[in-house]
């Protein structure tokens, strides 16, 4: 290793190529080299471009399922908060009530469901555009109707009415004090419906002259019944601050369907639409609140803040777009049905607007107080005429025709 001794050569130059090694050559090769430059940086271009398209769709397809997935979840919080209320509303089936002894025959004891509590804030969805559009049909098809309309014949003249005599008397409800404190009738069966003072309502067969069925299961006074014609519905409100809806059966026995809690005081009044797949009811709470019938659900509850006292009587217009009601404050209050807007007030009386009803021809409104009746003309918005009571020491209360009954039973 020694003896070896390093040998330096010159670094070796690669020689040129033919086409570099003249000046047209070296243009060609520039002008190759060029066009492959821009050729590249135009792909680049179009590769940028697509990916911006890309992005641009990807970005309003995130967008658009957003607003999806927002909306989707929208409705199924309403979706289960309607279905929460339903099931809290809706009657137990044969088996749960084998299992829970729950509901029982002629409404003895209906299951205490889940249901929000007095006061608690309720989801409403409102009277919607269906509802409204079959509210403005009825109204259509009664008002036709109603032109059309003529006096009866057989209608009973004044002299009549002052032979009419009581042809029998039957206690219907348990109590040591004046026992009925609303009535109802059901013309095409012949049958009365009563609610009294002793937590029950009562249904009479005036054929028959018995009693068909007893609807227990109020805690307190029953203020109000109604029938639902053509069906076997009743409806019931009390002063324990509930609404029930009851079902007739073939064998004359009546179960609780529903049980309304959305008031939080006393129901003083229940109307029934014209359509009969609606009802309102109207409390002391200073609410009204409309239902739909077939489920029980309360669509709205519209509050009064200038009624600070409460409401205690109710009554629908014949064609059903218009609602009555009465206050403590002896205010009558007259509401579109379809905005649940006040387009009216009667003042006039003194004192709590016991009963109010509207004639048949829909032109007139009559209300009773412990005053007595009043008559208002509804299109020219005054009281024409008004009847002072036979004994001022017994206040009116409602009944089925716009003639007053006394508290002592007579009319």
């Amino acid at each position: 290793m020694d003896d070896i001794v390093p040998v330096k050569t010159g670094k070796i130059v690669k020689p040129k190529s033919l086409t570099a090694a003249s000046i047209p050559g070296m243009l060609g090769m520039f002008q190759n080299e060029w066009d492959a430059l821009m050729l590249s940086n135009f792909v680049l271009e179009q590769q940028l471009h697509t990916a911006r398209q890309e992005l641009s769709h990807a970005l309003y397809q995130h967008d658009a399922a957003c607003r999806v997935i927002a909306r989707l979840k929208k409705e199924r919080d309403e979706a289960r908060s309607l279905l929460a209320q339903a099931e809290r509303q809706a009657p137990l089936t044969a088996s749960a009530a084998t299992a829970n002894v729950s509901a029982l025959s002629n409404g003895k004891r209906v299951a205490e469901d889940g249901y929000m509590g007095p006061g608690s804030k309720q989801m409403r969805p409102g009277v919607s555009e269906s509802i409204i559009a079959e509210l403005t049909e009825c109204n259509a098809a009664l008002s036709q109707q109603r032109k059309k309309h003529q006096i009866p014949p057989t209608l009973a003249p004044v002299d009549a009415l002052e032979r009419y005599t009581q042809l029998s008397s039957h206690p219907l409800h348990k109590t040591n004090k004046p026992g009925i404190s609303s009535i109802d009738t059901n013309l095409s069966k012949d049958i009365v419906a009563t609610g009294g003072i002793d937590s029950s309502a009562v249904l009479f067969d005036q054929t028959s002259g018995v009693i068909l069925s007893t609807l227990s299961g109020h805690s307190k006074k029953v203020t109000s019944v109604k029938f639902v014609a053509p069906s076997n519905v009743i409806l019931s409100g009390s002063a324990d601050k509930t609404v029930r809806i009851w079902l007739g059966s073939e064998d004359g026995n009546c179960d609780c369907r529903h049980i309304l809690k959305d008031h939080t005081a006393e129901v003083q009044a229940i109307t029934v639409h014209a359509t009969n797949n609606y009802f309102v009811t109207a409390s002391l709470d200073s609410t009204w609140c409309f239902y739909d019938l077939s489920s029980g659900l309360c669509l709205t509850q519209v509050e009064d803040p200038s009624n600070s006292m409460g409401y205690t009587s109710a009554a629908f217009h014949p064609d059903g777009l218009i609602l009555g009601t009465g206050t403590t404050e002896a205010t009558v209050r007259i509401w579109d049905v379809k905005s649940q807007g006040n387009v009216a007030n009667f003042d006039g009386h003194t004192g709590s607007i016991t009963a109010i009803s509207f004639s048949e021809n829909g032109y007139f409104l009559a209300t009773a107080a412990h005053d007595g009746v009043k008559l208002w003309d509804l299109r020219k918005l005054k009281n024409f005429r008004s009847f002072e009571l036979y004994d001022q020491d017994i206040p009116t209360n409602s009944g089925p025709v716009v003639v007053y009954g006394g508290a002592d039973g007579g009319p």
